[in-house]
């Protein structure tokens, strides 16, 4: 678990990132494209391990993938993950080290359950330019900050495209 420095310079990045990495659109073509490049990438970079993809735009699921390995709690954790990604519009991975610098648990800080979500990296949302966000892009079965990245990553690459 991260120290309060390192949550406050972590958290900082987050934001960066999630300033930076906007598209100008994004259409069912473009779910599909990142989430393959989400599958692909797992496989070379994290040796294949078992992962769950979920990209969903305005409540619908526009990608979604399950590998050989996963589980039903990897659906549990996409959902609790992107729960709080809707709720409070930054990435999951946020919310875990905003609240390490509050020094609160969620129940504690915000009166909701960890039941219904989760603090821990692998949802950011979807955000298009000047519109802001319409989905969550969700990546589980990983350690968090691995879950998180890849899908920094992959956006990076995709948005380098466009």
């Amino acid at each position: 678990m991260a120290n309060i420095e390192e949550a406050q310079a972590l958290v900082a990045t987050l934001l960066e990132q999630e300033k930076r990495l906007q598209f100008t659109k994004f259409t069912s073509q473009d779910a599909l494209d990142l989430g393959l490049k989400i599958l692909e990438t797992v496989k070379t970079k994290y040796d294949n391990r078992p992962v769950a993809i979920d990209i969903t735009v305005n409540g619908l699921i526009l990608f979604r993938h399950a590998m050989d390995g996963t589980s039903p709690d990897n659906e549990m954790w996409i959902k609790r993950k992107s729960n709080a990604v809707n709720r409070f519009r930054h990435s999951s991975y946020w919310l875990g080290n905003a609240l390490i610098i509050k020094n609160k648990s969620l129940e504690k800080a915000y009166f909701i359950s960890e039941v219904d979500y989760a603090t821990h990296g692998g949802s950011v949302p979807l955000i298009i330019k000047n519109v802001g966000m319409i989905g969550t892009i969700t990546v589980t079965g990983l350690k968090q900050h691995e879950d998180h990245g890849v899908i920094i990553e992959c956006l990076e690459y995709m948005l380098s495209k466009a």
